[in-house]
């Protein structure tokens, strides 16, 4: 099992739920796609550069095709890469994306990592106090402070690359697919139902893309079923 994160995610938010796939019996792989965790930066946020990369991850580190598990940004890369390379995937699972293009709700991330400054930061919770002006919600900025790091030097550091991804959150946000693509292998989506980034009237162009593809909701969940209905999760993703 290979698993994607999403935007401003990295392979350290799948530790708990990977460890639980990995106790069913799997090998689970979690990647950083480019731009983020510990991976190279590149202006290019494309997402036929993500499945490119993953797409060389997969020659590299397996001995064939994975069940491809992609998260928001991840899901829609898993997406591309399954368009472009089927041979490499065997089965792919989506969380909480669908294959469409949205508004963008992520300014108020962006806007608030710009806001610190970097300089000024003493600690980690220095950083979490400056934030709280901008970002009010505390599940919010502990999930952006995710991305604070330090350098050798002991200088605070955003760990994602800033301002690529900035640049690029028009086509981050957008449609990954074209309309007449399709791939017919094995394929769930998995949403929160306390999440609205999967709707019912997504349904046409989840099954128009993917005709094999089936539809878990949990009810209990937000964006991040991983996290918020973690067993829930893990059944359905294995199911």
């Amino acid at each position: 099992m290979l698993v994607l994160h999403g935007l401003l995610g990295s392979s350290r938010n799948w530790q708990s739920a990977g460890a639980e796939m990995a106790a069913r019996g799997f090998r689970v792989t979690a990647a950083d796609l480019r731009n983020h965790g510990l991976s190279p930066w590149d202006d290019d946020c494309s997402y036929a550069a993500l499945a490119g990369d993953v797409a060389a991850l997969i020659g590299r580190a397996f001995s064939g095709p994975v069940h491809l598990i992609g998260h928001s940004m991840g899901g829609k890369a898993a997406m591309r890469l399954v368009m472009d390379r089927p041979e490499l995937v065997s089965r792919l699972t989506v969380v909480d994306i669908a294959p469409r293009a949205y508004p963008d709700r992520l300014r108020t991330e962006f806007i608030a990592m710009e806001s610190l400054d970097l300089a000024a930061v003493t600690s980690r919770k220095d950083a979490d106090a400056r934030l709280a002006a901008t970002v009010t919600d505390w599940g919010l900025r502990q999930f952006i402070l995710t991305n604070l790091g330090q350098d050798p030097d002991g200088r605070w550091r955003w760990t994602v690359n800033r301002a690529a991804l900035t640049r690029s959150l028009p086509e981050i946000l957008g449609n990954p697919l074209a309309p007449g693509e399709a791939w017919s292998g094995r394929t769930r989506f998995i949403r929160g139902g306390k999440s609205h980034y999967v709707r019912d009237e997504d349904f046409a162009a989840v099954r128009a893309h993917f005709p094999s593809a089936d539809v878990v909701t949990l009810p209990e969940s937000g964006h991040n079923p991983h996290f918020d209905a973690r067993a829930g999760f893990v059944d359905a993703a294995l199911g």
